[in-house]
């Protein structure tokens, strides 16, 4: 079995994998990281969403073979502490998003993800960007209040 160095959230994980093993399962069973959730395996409800050099993607597709030694792995787990949480997931505490939260790693990676795009996206801008991302419980409005919120935040932080 062939072995991978990946790195993820700054830190070298060194791994034995099947080539075509998704990231997804390299994240959670190998690295240890279970933040990333398993939605429905086929790239449609971006509950498995992390950011591969800053750029979300599907960790249920994407083999683990495919990503290069030089690319960053960020998960749910990477973008704050829980000392000093992102302005996303301060925001989500805010808004009371979560309901049953199975969704909310992956929404909060591309919640993430636009913000870094877009530092202030209009409505279009956050209902086109996040619909790839789907919620079961219908918590749409309240995303969006969070990323509103979240984008005020961060334009303050700003210099």
């Amino acid at each position: 079995m062939p072995n991978y160095n990946l790195t993820v959230n700054d830190t070298r994980y060194k791994i034995e994998a099947e080539e075509d093993m998704p990231l997804l399962w390299a994240i959670r069973d190998l690295v240890g990281l279970k933040g990333t959730k398993y939605g429905c395996g086929i790239a449609q409800c971006g509950a498995c969403t992390v950011h591969l050099d800053g750029m979300p993607v599907r960790s249920c597709q994407m083999p683990v073979g495919s990503i290069s030694k030089k690319q960053k792995i960020t998960t749910i787990e990477g973008i704050g502490s829980e000392e000093t949480l992102h302005a996303v997931q301060e925001a989500w505490v805010e808004e009371q998003v979560p309901q049953c939260g199975y969704c909310q790693s992956g929404q909060i990676m591309s919640a993430v993800a636009l913000l870094e795009q877009t530092p202030k996206p209009n409505e279009e801008d956050i209902t086109s960007y996040m619909n790839g991302n789907l919620c079961r419980c219908g918590t749409y409005d309240r995303i969006k209040k969070a990323i509103n919120r979240a984008s005020g935040q961060l334009s303050t932080e700003k210099p």
